[in-house]
């Protein structure tokens, strides 16, 4: 259940070829979550479900979080983490670099890049969606593009690398994802309200 910790946030523009997302802020939850001797993977999950973030999935291992900067074009993401902890960098090569662990979430604009810098033991993730979202997996280098392709999750998301003639129409994309109603831990009064919905 959610309960009082940190919240922070931050907001990535522009850098290279990755677009991020100068309009909505990536929002950090520093131990918002109590498992209350239950399954951490599922109290994400009620959370998320709670508050009309699905089109969920768990994951035990770390490239539960990819481990090559990406990005979703189309839609907004909120992790949650489970158990363990990572680091985690946003925005793309030179953005700010967080240390999660359990009980720790972010959402994600679309848009923003992620990448999980280390591969400790232990983690695991669980994400979701605002309803009729779904992610793609987009990706700016030639190098982070191969690392997809080995990755059989990404490649079921459908993996894109975007050229140069093509930002404008990603940037279009980015800005017509649909904003959830509710903040995926903290519901109507959560940040999302304050920070997206109400800027």
């Amino acid at each position: 259940m959610p309960i009082d910790g940190s919240i922070e946030h931050h907001f990535i523009f522009e850098k290279d070829d990755i677009p991020n997302n100068k309009g909505l802020p990536l929002i950090l939850y520093k131990g918002v979550t109590d498992f209350e001797n239950k399954e951490p993977e599922s109290v994400f999950e009620e959370v998320f479900t709670l508050n009309n973030w699905g089109n969920g999935w768990r994951s035990g291992h770390p490239d539960g979080i990819f481990s090559f900067h990406h990005y979703h074009s189309d839609a907004h993401e909120v992790v949650g983490i489970a158990r363990g902890s990572a680091t985690i960098q946003f925005g793309g090569p030179t953005g700010p670099i967080v240390e999660v662990k359990a009980g720790d979430a972010a959402v994600i604009p679309a848009g923003v890049a992620h990448c999980r810098l280390d591969s400790i033991p232990g983690l695991s993730v669980v994400g979701a969606y605002p309803p009729d979202q779904g992610p793609d997996v987009c990706v700016a280098s030639e190098d982070d593009e191969r690392k997809a392709y080995t990755n059989q999750d990404a490649k079921t998301c459908g993996i894109q690398r975007f050229r140069e003639e093509e930002k404008e129409s990603v940037h279009a994309r980015i800005a017509a994802t649909e904003l959830p109603e509710f903040d995926p831990i903290m519901g109507a009064d959560g940040p999302i309200t304050k920070l997206w919905l109400h800027k």
